[in-house]
């Protein structure tokens, strides 16, 4: 079922092709294109999850979606950022890593009808792969600032917490589904 929810989590989706095409062309102002639209499709993530909850809007839609979109959003964009060059793949393998590892763990504990929610590690991760991606993306010397080394020190930070999130997830998985 569509609603203004699932709308915006399509809408993050639909915002990947845009983004990978501009940073397919790295430039000032596609990049910075690129930043806008990331940033735009990262808050639709904060308001479909508030309407959802507010308006009672969550759907079985909803919630395979949001995920999806999530992953969708930040992994294209760090593919690309290896692709331009200015991100070493190594990080984009252990971030894909714990996503999958992840989105696994859940799919097997949902089968035997547990659920493990995200938690405040995994959300702060991704707070922080936002925020280092927007220095990223921007790449280039804006009036004497380059932004590149915000963004590694940011992504370094991101990546700290994902490999800490997962271990999280891990533990908690095999605590909850084999005490």
């Amino acid at each position: 079922m569509l609603n203004i929810a699932n709308n915006l989590t399509l809408a993050r989706i639909l915002a990947v092709p845009f983004l990978i095409l501009l940073l397919y062309f790295p430039g000032r102002l596609t990049c910075l294109l690129a930043m806008l639209l990331f940033i735009l499709a990262s808050l639709t993530d904060l308001f479909d999850g508030f309407f959802a909850r507010k308006y009672n809007l969550v759907t079985s839609l909803g919630k395979f979606l949001d995920p999806l979109a999530d992953k969708l959003l930040i992994i294209s964009v760090l593919i690309m950022l290896v692709q331009t060059g200015w991100l070493e793949a190594w990080i984009v393998i252990i971030i894909v890593g714990r996503e999958t590892t992840v989105t696994g763990l859940r799919a097997i504990a949902a089968e035997k009808g547990q659920v493990i929610a995200a938690d405040r590690y995994g959300k702060l991760k991704t707070i922080f792969q936002v925020l280092a991606i927007c220095p990223l993306i921007l790449h280039y010397n804006w009036w004497g600032f380059n932004p590149a080394p915000l963004g590694n020190l940011l992504i370094l930070v991101a990546l700290i917490l994902t490999v800490f999130s997962g271990g999280n997830y891990l533990f908690r998985f095999f605590s909850q589904i084999n005490p």
